[in-house]
């Protein structure tokens, strides 16, 4: 495009507003107080078109575009190489030599991608390209609600690492911008296609655990001295998002259990409230380090989210759900993935366990279990997950999933809906921090029809 028509295509996108036009950051920062009447403002929104349950047109081969070759673009570009029915025709970052490198990895294969690197916009370059039918975008989070909005309003479905948006404002340009394009827009939450997660779905949707009443999950890692390393994200962009304070990543653990529940299909969240405990160890590591190193001088000015973050919300149709967020505290790791119900009850960690009653299910009776409810993808493709790898192999199933649906003209089973909302639990989080726990309306992305859409199921080629 011509620099003028570039101009008015963001603007007639709504990009303008994203810190798309001209120099510098994407970041799109909203004031936590404004969203009461950002939530207001779009209730009753009209649907214009329901992408929950839409099948686009089948892709024979699906013709790939990476951006961002930093922590986790790598890994897809190694898993999608690997999927029958791919091209991978491009890559970009902003630094040439992970471009160089990614290709690198693809030098044995059946794929030669072009490179796109050195200026802040190439990824634009990129995405212009008629012959891309999906943009797989593993960048910092500041960029994921742009490069979305850009690959559908260019006519390619759109895969995005998560959290898809920072802020409600972003959430409703996802939603409105997929449903006027008829691109899908999914956010890769890996942990919905974990081993465990899988077989609770299949178990909770055949009524093992008779009625759901209560759900949790979480995102508990720490990640303290990786938040610290100057050699680990690039220009320290995820210190610099600990500058919150609420649910900052709820998505790991909220994904799957939302799927356990229906949400977007057959219920939804009402209202969420959140408490956040003090900052006892981040401003203090930032102190600590800025004594022996003058590059985080800066960073021991700032304030710092809680240790903990626990957020309550309440559905539509009177479940619970509860989610945590501790990347700090000395513990072991946990999305804790819970599930209740009026015959049953689920639990991830520290290991699996399932409950019929009273007590634990025993190692032969879990077995029973598994070979009883082993969905069919992980049938098909769950070795050949753990071979190819992505924590555990549930990246590659979700890539394969993808990829699958967009071949066979199958409905996603996340959609721009349970992006939007997922993604929303920070802003409503940081709102009800702010608000002394206070609770607060949780939107309804999908305009109403969560009460009549169906649950998608996980099954192949239709």
């Amino acid at each position: 495009m011509k620099n003028n028509k570039r101009r008015e295509f963001l603007k007639a996108s709504g990009l303008a507003g994203l810190g798309l036009i001209g120099a510098g950051s994407a970041f799109a920062e909203t004031n936590i107080n404004e969203l009461p009447g950002q939530i207001q403002k779009y209730a009753g929104r009209a649907q214009k078109f329901n992408m929950s349950g839409y099948a686009a047109p089948k892709i024979e081969t699906v013709r790939v575009g990476i951006v961002g070759l930093g922590m986790r673009g790598p890994g897809a570009v190694n898993r999608l190489s690997k999927i029958e029915g791919v091209e991978i025709k491009a890559l970009c970052d902003l630094m040439p030599e992970r471009v160089e490198k990614a290709k690198e990895q693809l030098k044995d294969t059946s794929h030669n991608p072009d490179g796109y690197s050195g200026k802040v916009y190439s990824w634009k370059e990129m995405f212009d390209r008629p012959d891309l039918d999906l943009i797989y975008i593993a960048t910092p989070w500041e960029w994921h609600t742009p490069m979305a909005i850009y690959a559908m309003e260019a006519g390619k479905h759109a895969a995005c690492e998560v959290p898809i948006a920072r802020t409600l404002d972003e959430c409703w340009q996802l939603v409105e911008t997929s449903e006027r394009t008829k691109k899908h827009c999914m956010q890769l939450e890996n942990c919905c296609y974990d081993f465990f997660e899988l077989m609770t779905l299949k178990m909770a949707r055949e009524g093992y655990f008779g009625e759901v009443l209560h759900v949790e999950g979480a995102y508990i890692h720490d990640l303290l001295a990786l938040n610290f390393d100057k050699n680990g994200y690039q220009g320290m962009w995820r210190l610099k998002e600990n500058y919150r304070d609420g649910n900052l990543y709820p998505t790991h653990g909220l994904g799957p259990i939302c799927q356990i529940l229906n949400i977007n299909r057959g219920d939804q969240m009402d209202y969420l409230t959140s408490v956040s405990s003090n900052d006892f160890m981040m401003k203090e590591k930032a102190e600590e380090l800025a004594a022996q190193d003058n590059f985080f001088s800066d960073f021991a000015t700032k304030s710092y989210r809680g240790n903990m973050n626990t957020s309550v919300v309440k559905t539509k149709n009177g479940k619970t759900i509860m989610i945590q967020h501790d990347v700090t505290s000395p513990r072991p790791y946990s999305r804790l993935h819970v599930i209740s119900g009026t015959e049953g009850y689920a639990q991830k960690y520290p290991s699996p366990k399932v409950s019929r009653g009273h007590g634990w299910l025993n190692d032969e009776e879990f077995k029973d279990l598994e070979t009883k409810y082993t969905p069919e993808i992980v049938q098909k493709v769950g070795e050949l997950a753990k071979q190819v790898g992505g924590h555990g192999g549930m990246d590659f199933i979700m890539d394969w999933r993808l990829i699958d649906c967009l071949r066979n003209g199958l409905p996603l089973d996340q959609d721009v809906y349970d992006a939007a909302l997922w993604s929303s639990i920070s802003p409503l989080s940081e709102w009800s921090v702010a608000n002394r726990s206070n609770s607060i309306d949780v939107p309804d992305f999908t305009g109403g029809s969560w009460k009549t859409n169906k649950p998608v199921p996980i099954t192949l080629r239709g």
